[in-house]
């Protein structure tokens, strides 16, 4: 007796039904267009959108049953994206064609001033935190990825590039300013951004005691002030607390000069939910294709790359996004 099992396949034709069910709904269209760069929680979209949370659910399983969105689980909470079409088959190719067509609509300016309503409450939720904790930050920090623990990855790969003498460098984020020393010794001048006062304190107090005089500490908000380019940039564990991470990936980008480099240190994906209490996360890490897609979108071009296990189970990925002609000659891994 033939005991094998069959994979279920499913019909072309069901599936292209669900397809046009799926986008023949004037919120659901809304509800992708929204998407376009984001990811949103069930109530977010429900704020968003001014609608009942049960509505919202239902419209989110259609969208997900149709294959036009995907979920990830941070903490208890599920946020939905977009899921990108990969290939050229017809079925791919209208999915294409939908959200080229989305993403050519105007956002109406009620939902758009909703939306920015909601990037404005994660974005304070974590300038909050670092208020709050600024005077317990490095043993925060150390519950999941300190400064030591990559410290040496980050040096070799950034030794790797090479850079005028007269080269400048740009820190967003730089915590108690721990690594401000190594980019002092290896830069003609650093800046040093951060858009928490107590933080920044920290940071001073760290160049004072190290006489770190090529370093200039700024109050300010790396994705909104006017800020003028470095040809380095770098951005240690800080990612995972920008309401928008793929937004703030082309604001950083905006940051780098042609030829430059952008370095970003940050936790791959993780289901650590005590990190958003402890730690002020407002996102679980970030797979690798991730990021090499939100820097693509950016124009920038992924280059080397190094991933490093810890001890308590979390990995950090390390990583070089070069705007075009900037190379390096660390070893692709």
């Amino acid at each position: 007796m033939n005991t094998t099992s069959r994979v279920p396949t499913v019909n072309p034709m069901d599936a292209l039904a669900a397809f046009c069910k799926a986008a023949g709904e004037p919120l659901r269209l809304k509800i992708l267009r929204a998407l376009s760069n984001d990811s949103f929680g069930v109530l977010e979209l429900a704020q968003i959108f001014a609608t009942g949370q049960s509505g919202v659910s239902h419209h989110l399983k259609v969208l997900t049953q149709a294959g036009l969105v995907t979920s990830r689980r941070e903490g208890n909470a599920i946020f939905y994206r977009r899921s990108l079409p990969q290939g050229q088959s017809t079925d791919e190719l209208l999915h294409n064609a939908l959200l080229d067509t989305l993403d050519a609509q105007q956002v109406p300016a009620d939902i758009a001033q909703r939306i920015r309503h909601v990037h404005g409450q994660r974005a304070q939720a974590s300038q909050d935190f670092f208020e709050r904790m600024a005077g317990d930050f490095q043993s925060r920090q150390d519950l999941i990825a300190g400064l030591p623990q990559f410290r040496d990855s980050l040096l070799a790969l950034l030794d790797s590039l090479t850079f005028v003498a007269s080269a400048t460098a740009i820190e967003v984020g730089p915590g108690d300013g721990s690594f401000l020393a190594e980019l002092s010794s290896r830069f003609q001048q650093v800046r040093a951004l951060d858009n928490s006062p107590q933080m920044l304190e920290l940071a001073r107090q760290t160049c004072v005691r190290h006489g770190l005089d090529n370093v200039l500490l700024e109050l300010a908000d790396a994705l909104d002030d006017d800020i003028e380019p470095a040809d380095c940039v770098v951005v240690n564990m800080v990612l995972h607390h920008f309401a928008v991470p793929a937004d703030a990936l082309c604001h950083l980008a905006q940051l780098v000069k042609p030829t430059g480099s952008l370095l970003i240190t940050e936790l791959c994906r993780h289901d650590q939910d005590w990190a958003k209490q402890a730690c002020g996360d407002l996102w679980l890490g970030f797979d690798q294709d991730e990021l090499a897609l939100w820097a693509d979108a950016a124009g920038l071009i992924p280059s080397e790359s190094l991933y490093l296990g810890l001890k308590n189970g979390f990995q950090i990925q390390l990583r070089h996004f070069a705007k075009p002609d900037s190379r390096s000659t660390l070893t692709h891994r």
